[in-house]
């Protein structure tokens, strides 16, 4: 399933790019996000908590940056884990690249190519993105966060790292979207097929 989501952040694309090249700073901007490990360069080994209604899976697995262009300000990492329960299994492809806005500001455009089976998979495309949106919109304030705080000059051991996704917050944001978008087709002006 291929998810695009496209944030904007108020910091110039430099500075967002230097932030981008430190993965476990990064990570630690995506709610449930925990690096564990740095195998080697750009491999590292982690844990992803997501609580989604009734179902709270915690996915063990390897990150790998498989790109990285400084052109065109793009990186591309494939990720890969498995429940710890042995409720299903996970694969990413995510693709990063940054786009100069107006006023020094920063776009980042997010692709992400998400594989799930078991437990996870049972919910719909739709819910799926929903959470995938408001799991990037977190990202995005966590990160200003952190850049401005990194501007203060306050090391990154004292920013506190971004809390697991919460199941509770997350379903009823993702359910009140769902809602939106079917009223919107509800509520849409009826226009016959023209023959």
């Amino acid at each position: 399933m291929l998810i695009e989501s496209s944030i904007v952040v108020p910091q110039d694309i430099d500075k967002v790019w230097e932030f981008c090249q430190d993965v476990p700073q990064v990570a630690a901007c995506l709610p449930g996000a925990d690096l564990t490990e740095e195998v080697s360069h750009d491999v590292y080994t982690g844990d992803v908590t997501i609580k989604m209604g009734p179902v709270d899976m915690r996915f063990s697995g390897m990150a790998t940056v498989t790109d990285r262009q400084h052109e065109t300000r793009t990186i591309v990492i494939d990720a890969a884990g498995a429940d710890q329960k042995g409720r299903g299994q996970a694969n990413l492809g995510l693709e990063l690249r940054l786009f100069p806005e107006a006023d020094g500001k920063t776009r980042m455009q997010v692709t992400q190519d998400i594989q799930l089976s078991g437990a996870a998979a049972q919910y719909g495309r739709g819910m799926i993105g929903d959470v995938s949106q408001i799991l990037m919109r977190d990202f995005a304030t966590n990160m200003q966060a952190r850049l401005e705080a990194f501007d203060r000059g306050v090391s990154p051991d004292q920013v506190e790292q971004a809390r697991s996704a919460s199941g509770l917050t997350i379903g009823v944001q993702a359910a009140w979207m769902a809602l939106k978008r079917v009223a919107r087709r509800f509520f849409l002006p009826y226009e016959p097929s023209r023959v």
